[in-house]
């Protein structure tokens, strides 16, 4: 995840300030100073690390704070607020025009940003909004670029209109209006073509369709790891285009995370999405304050809510429920879980998510083996359907059979037998977990399962 060194420094610096009865204004001014050399280090914006420090010193230094009961809390909670103030306080919604008129939307980057596989995520999330995309594949130059966007397009029920790579781009994006008029589509996202770095033809040739098609918005496609250059590129691309906001790829990835940081304040031009995977579901709506949370460590407990809503069977959910009070789960029901927590993003992405838990996600990522993963499912895979649902008939000769399927040795089925059996009494010996007699129907505080 993204800005898990500026979450480790920034957590240390708030742990010496809790520890103080008073501070001093001393105090603050020791703090910032490490605040502004952590946010350097993750490749923010000189200026704009210059004008943050300045504008929590000025809040953290008045009477409120400095005599409030707990002045290390007030410091923490100013600097989270300048955090969103930063990134541009409020989520901004990307504009649609309502029932059959056509919102056009132009997508713009360099080349290797993931701007082609972004517009694909882009028309899928308009899509399972109710939208009816079309994508456009105008870049013409890249090798593959008009199949790779078709590719994206089968695997999300999408329309791709191409003329080949021989047409001008252009002529392209004005025939794909009239395509988009005469089917029925009310969004029409244009792929352009990228570059290895900001040079005249590219931004001409935007310009030029600009020009020829009523583009609505124009969305730039940046790559969060490439740190400051990042904003350079967005300064460049607003400057000479004129984009509408930005869409932020490889925020998942070992990234400083400066460009979140800096890009609004830079360009004045907000984000819009941060995509955090590879998978053409891994696009975000970017939430500055959610995002403050997480590089604060204070995890984004709203964000895991609305991932479980989308990506988790509600049937199965409410079924695997009544197993649970019940006490009658089996194999299968642990397949299903398995299968549910890949489609969340993996342990990694959950843990990322929970409070207190951010910035050491990677570290107990790591303590999780993806290899036994893979084998107890293989393990599970290679039993009988009849096996999986009563796991009570699993006797020696059944076991060596399953261990042989599986290619492990029997050890590994017996250890993943006897982990079952011990999950099932401890469950048990729980019932305020599973919402029996004594319990709430959930776990302290009133989380439910995730199952």
């Amino acid at each position: 995840m993204a800005f898990e060194s500026l979450t480790d420094k920034l957590q240390n610096v708030f742990k010496r300030l809790r520890g103080k009865g008073r501070l001093t204004e001393e105090d603050v001014k020791v703090a910032l100073k490490e605040v502004k050399m952590a946010l350097l280090e993750a490749d923010v914006n000189f200026k704009v690390v210059r004008q943050f420090t300045k504008a929590v010193q000025e809040r953290a230094v008045g009477q409120d704070v400095m005599n409030g009961l707990n002045p290390g809390q007030m410091v923490i909670k100013i600097v989270n607020e300048e955090l969103i103030s930063l990134m541009g306080s409020e989520t901004t919604e990307l504009p649609l025009k309502q029932g059959n008129d056509i919102t056009v939307i132009m997508m713009t980057g360099l080349q290797g940003a993931g701007k082609t596989t972004t517009a694909g995520k882009l028309a899928g999330r308009l899509k399972s909004k109710g939208r009816r995309p079309l994508l456009v594949a105008c870049d013409v130059y890249r090798p593959a670029a008009v199949t790779q966007l078709q590719v994206n397009g089968e695997k999300q029920g999408v329309e791709v209109f191409s003329m080949g790579e021989k047409q001008n781009p252009v002529d392209i994006a004005r025939a794909s209006i009239e395509h988009a008029r005469n089917n029925q589509q009310n969004v029409v996202i244009i792929d352009t073509a990228g570059r290895l770095h900001v040079d005249e033809d590219m931004m001409q040739e935007l310009v030029n369709i600009k020009e020829a098609v009523h583009v609505d918005t124009t969305l730039l496609v940046v790559d969060a790891m490439t740190g400051q250059d990042a904003v350079n590129v967005a300064t460049t691309f607003s400057e000479k285009v004129g984009i509408d906001g930005v869409i932020l790829t490889k925020l998942d990835g070992d990234t400083r995370g400066g460009a979140a940081l800096s890009i609004k304040a830079v360009t004045g031009k907000p984000i819009l999405y941060a995509g955090m995977g590879e998978k053409l579901s891994d696009l975000e709506q970017f939430y500055p304050e959610r995002m403050a949370s997480r590089i604060l460590g204070m995890g984004d407990v709203m964000s895991l809510i609305e991932k479980v809503e989308q990506t988790v069977d509600q049937e199965k959910a409410a079924e695997m429920q009544k197993k649970l009070k019940k006490m009658d789960f089996d194999f299968n029901d642990y397949l299903t879980s398995m299968d549910q927590m890949n489609k969340m993003g993996g342990i990694g992405s959950i843990l990322s998510m929970l409070p207190g838990i951010g910035n050491k996600s990677r570290e107990l990522e790591g303590m999780i083996d993806e290899k036994m993963m893979n084998r107890t499912k293989s393990i599970i895979l290679s039993m009988t359907p009849q096996e999986r649902s009563n796991p009570s008939i699993l006797n020696v000769s059944r076991k060596n059979r399953i261990a042989k399927g599986a290619g492990v040795d029997i050890t590994e089925v017996n250890r993943l037998v006897k982990q079952f059996e011990q999950s099932r009494k401890m469950m048990k010996q729980m019932p305020g977990l599973m919402g029996g007699k004594g319990g709430r129907g959930g776990l302290p505080g009133g989380f439910k399962l995730p199952f």
